[in-house]
């Protein structure tokens, strides 16, 4: 009975390491941060030499313990990433509409112009990124890295990004700014979501959740809708050739 045991034991240990060996063989090894970075860089330099633009719609909504306030606005953005912004309509409290909405729409204009667009992008440049794990998403598998700014400018961020494990896009964003917007607002945490729209990742929502001086505590939502691609241009091999020359 002892040696029928013994037997079982060594049989069952064996099938357990071939097991364990070809599971290590057909697992694939995780990447490294600075091999998700390096790609997501890449596909995202592919998507953007094919983006020409693109139009949406966007809701802002804004609520504290007396205050409430919304705002519709029609975004048009452009092939080089500069964005203008029509307000359709707007509601609630004017003061949260002027310093708040207003604010963001300003600060969104500036922040798209090329000469200040590179300075908050998240490359190597403007961030640290580790390695933190895996997680399935709704969207599918994505790759989990924390990321540290290397300045303490209010427009990057202190958090973790989710990178899509497939196409390396950025598909979720969570975190706090990396120096307070101003004074009056502090302790402030986000959620960002990116849906797909063909094979571009645009900004769904943000949630914010802060803390204003006398105010107390605030939730802003901003939800986008209605994407639709600006159409390819047609470029000409004389309109190649010009562009070469300059």
């Amino acid at each position: 009975m002892r040696l029928t045991l013994q037997r079982a034991l060594s049989t069952l240990a064996i099938v357990l390491s071939a097991a364990t060996i070809a599971s290590a063989q057909t697992d694939d090894p995780l990447p490294s941060a600075e091999d998700i970075v390096a790609k997501m860089m890449q596909f995202d330099a592919q998507r953007q030499s094919q983006l020409t633009g693109y139009t949406a719609t966007r809701r802002y909504v804004a609520v504290n313990k007396s205050r409430r306030a919304e705002m519709l606005v029609h975004v048009d953005c452009a092939g080089d990433g500069a964005k203008r912004f029509t307000v359709l309509s707007e509601e609630g409290s004017g003061s949260i509409r002027k310093h708040v909405f207003h604010k963001l729409l300003s600060e969104e204009t500036e922040a798209s112009r090329h000469g200040t667009r590179n300075s908050t992008r998240l490359i190597p440049a403007n961030y640290d990124f580790q390695f933190v794990g895996q997680e399935k998403l709704e969207s599918g598998p994505a790759y989990v890295l924390a990321v540290s700014p290397k300045t303490a400018n209010k427009y990057l961020i202190d958090g973790k990004i989710w990178v899509d494990a497939n196409d390396y896009s950025i598909v979720r964003i969570e975190g706090q700014p990396a120096r307070n917007p101003s004074f009056w607002v502090h302790d402030v945490h986000f959620v960002h979501t990116y849906e797909k729209v063909g094979p571009f990742w645009f900004a769904s929502a943000t949630r914010t959740k802060s803390e204003i001086r006398i105010f107390g505590s605030s939730e802003l939502t901003i939800e986008n809708s209605d994407y639709t691609l600006n159409p390819p241009i047609d470029i000409t091999e004389a309109d190649r050739q010009a562009r070469l020359i300059q």
